[in-house]
């Protein structure tokens, strides 16, 4: 079991629905705020807040809500000052781990990522300390019955991306940074609407981590994305399937 997205499902299957979907939500609503206000309301006219809506939907977030964070973000309702923010560090078992974050307060967020990685046996590095170890792309992915491998990697070219992996569970497609509103949208065209879509950051290769590793893992991810102001959490872990069997039971 390597990469983000599939450890992530097996993150949210282990209980806490309520909570989850809570800091979901809360993480949903901020980017929509953010976009609409920096690119204004309209979807059509703004690819950050269209994939943002696309997400909310896709968590099942009330149309209600949506409308409310939209009309907040850009109607001047919103004075916050929101910052991108990267932190580049090491987990267990010396996995390499990038925390992306949207936060208004720079020394609040330092204070509890770093807080985190200390708990759990890690350490915060310089910016660009392991961001080397990955490329941010585009990621767009479709359950496995959307199609087969031959069929999603056709769609996956003549939509202009770059790479397209199946698994038994999923395809996820792959594609620059620059060209992702667009490949997203003419996949959307001859596939539907996808399982998720977004920027991530793909390690170019993984560690192996033992049972001991993957579990004091689980509860720094645990801990970083309960934060309200952590957006994303990348690593280049790679954990074998009866291991992750052991500790999702």
């Amino acid at each position: 079991m390597a990469g983000h997205s599939q450890f992530k499902n097996i993150m949210y299957r282990k209980g806490a629905q309520d909570k989850k979907r809570a800091k979901i939500f809360t993480r949903l609503t901020r980017e929509i705020q953010v976009a609409a206000k920096t690119g204004g309301d309209d979807p059509a006219s703004n690819p950050a807040l269209r994939t943002a809506i696309a997400a909310a939907r896709k968590e099942n977030m009330p149309k209600d809500n949506i409308e409310r964070a939209i009309k907040k973000g850009s109607g001047g309702g919103d004075d916050t000052n929101w910052e991108d923010v990267r932190y580049e560090g090491y987990g267990p078992g010396g996995v390499a781990m990038i925390v992306d974050a949207l936060t208004d307060n720079r020394n609040r967020t330092a204070s509890e990522v770093r807080a985190a990685f200390s708990k759990f046996g890690g350490n915060l590095g310089e910016t660009n300390s392991v961001s080397f170890m990955f490329n941010r792309v585009g990621q767009i992915i479709y359950p496995a019955e959307v199609g087969s491998a031959d069929e999603v990697l056709e769609a996956a070219i003549e939509a202009g991306a770059e790479n397209a992996e199946s698994t038994e569970a999923e395809h996820e497609i792959t594609c620059p940074v620059e060209d992702f509103n667009t490949v997203r949208e003419a996949l959307e065209a001859t596939l539907g609407e996808p399982q998720s879509a977004g920027l991530t950051w793909k390690p170019l290769n993984t560690v192996a981590v033992d049972e001991d590793q993957a579990g004091t893992l689980i509860k720094l991810f645990d801990t970083l994305e309960d934060n309200d102001d952590v957006q994303q959490v990348s690593a280049n872990f790679d954990i074998a399937d009866d291991v992750m069997a052991k500790l999702s039971a």
